[in-house]
């Protein structure tokens, strides 16, 4: 038989009422960072973003009972996060078996974090995830005021053998490996530290002043090429600093899924023989490919700049089949895919021109190629196709010799700008495309 349960009385349960509510304003009283913020609105915008890809063949990068410990850069503030790990190019289910996140620290080892920002993720209320070939996904959210400008630290446990089969492979940004699960502690001592991100490519907030999101879709010059670790020095990086000095764009996060090596028209095909078999996988699938995944289905997008396509043009006889030459006709067809695309999902977006390389170490410049150049940047500049146009081609070129780097922007390659480069970048991005 069941126990009959003590009737309650109107009096009662207002009693009740009152006494959780007092220990529930108590419980936000000493801990302001869990309460919700006044205004908000539940909406999700991108604070920070990466391209995945899959490895080479000849990559075995394994974690068996390890932490990765990574570090991540936040554009817009928030006060509610969280965070999309990605199993996309695996062909086994990825175990996560713990997943914290925090504010990063100073200090010595450059692992630390700030004890008390130190949040467990979930994902569907459990402490653990585990994730299909294919698949990505977001944890639950965490309450948690995070500024912009930070460094978000992403720790999780690894305790089954897991090849690393999603990467960011240049992240410009130092991944700390630890044995163990030590995700909670305040410092960790690696074992092994890379440039590299795994299975992770988002983090979102809600509850702050960021409100829409504008994503930088492009090659290694928008992933940030020889770009000093940890610096944060990349043009996308540089153009975030300028929207906060702007009351009236500082609610827009600057989301960079640049991947170095991208071509707009074709996946990475490396002949057989070529040294690039042993790392064109970094590269990614092709622009067209991946375009709605790491633009059109971020949190909160409403702008793209696309900045692709020297790698369409360089790459053909060097580290691609030469008969994958490809016209200016070739790469305008590619971007009016991509316009239409946008489009269809109510984005704004706009067209940036290729970068001069004549005289490059790469082996990208002929003649004819920068004569497709000049027809791409001219149609970029006047054909009407995009939204607005961003011409970084002006903004680097040497005023004497138009088809190359100025020398102060050059990082000596003559292909990708250096900080100084980076910086005009940011710099010639018309302000009034947000406005």
């Amino acid at each position: 038989m069941f126990a009959r349960m003590p009737r309650r009385t109107p009096g009662t349960l207002l009693a009740l009422t009152a006494a959780l509510l007092t220990g529930l304003l108590a419980l936000l009283a000493t801990h302001p960072s869990t309460a919700a913020p006044p205004g908000s609105d539940g909406a999700w915008t991108g604070t920070w973003a990466s391209g995945v890809s899959g490895v080479p063949a000849s990559i075995d990068t394994v974690f068996t009972d390890q932490t990765v410990r990574q570090i991540v850069h936040t554009s817009v503030p928030g006060h509610r996060v969280r965070v999309r790990l990605t199993n996309e190019y695996g062909t086994k289910p990825l175990v996560v078996g713990e997943a914290r996140l925090a504010l990063g620290a100073d200090g010595p080892t450059g692992t630390e974090i700030v004890p008390d920002s130190d949040r467990v993720l979930r994902f569907g209320g459990r402490p653990s995830v585990t994730l299909a070939p294919g698949e990505r996904r977001w944890s639950d959210p965490v309450a948690l005021r995070t500024p912009a400008a930070a460094d978000l630290v992403v720790s999780f446990h690894l305790p089954h053998r897991t090849r690393a089969t999603t990467v960011h492979s240049s992240a410009f940004e130092r991944t700390y490996v630890a044995a163990g699960n030590v995700t909670g502690k305040p410092s960790v001592e690696p074992t092994t530290t890379t440039a590299s991100w795994y299975f992770l490519s988002g983090v979102s907030v809600t509850g702050g002043a960021a409100r829409s999101s504008l994503v930088a879709f492009g090659d290694s010059i928008t992933d940030g090429a020889v770009t000093e670790t940890g610096a944060n020095h990349r043009w996308p990086d540089l153009l975030a600093e300028r929207l906060r000095q702007d009351p009236a764009l500082a609610r827009i996060g600057v989301l960079n899924t640049g991947i170095g090596g991208n071509r707009l028209l074709r996946d990475p095909n490396p002949p057989t023989g070529n040294p690039a078999e042993t790392f064109a996988a970094y590269f990614g699938e092709a622009g067209l490919k991946r375009f709605d995944r790491d633009v059109t289905s971020q949190p909160g997008a409403r702008y793209a700049i696309v900045l692709i396509g020297v790698n369409d043009l360089g790459h053909p006889g060097n580290i691609a089949p030469a008969d994958e030459e490809v016209t200016a006709a070739d790469l305008i067809a590619g971007y009016r895919k991509l316009i239409q695309r946008a489009h269809d999902h109510g984005l704004k977006i706009f067209g940036a021109t290729i970068l001069p390389f004549e005289g490059d170490t790469l082996n990208f410049y002929t003649p004819g190629r920068e004569a497709a150049r000049q027809t791409v940047n001219q149609w970029i500049r006047t054909s009407g196709a995009y939204d607005g146009v961003v011409d970084f081609d002006a903004a680097v070129r040497d005023p004497e010799h138009p088809g190359r780097l100025l020398p102060a922007y050059d990082s000596g390659d003559h292909l990708h700008p250096n900080d100084a480069g980076m910086a005009a970048m940011a710099r010639a991005v018309p302000l009034h495309l947000f406005r």
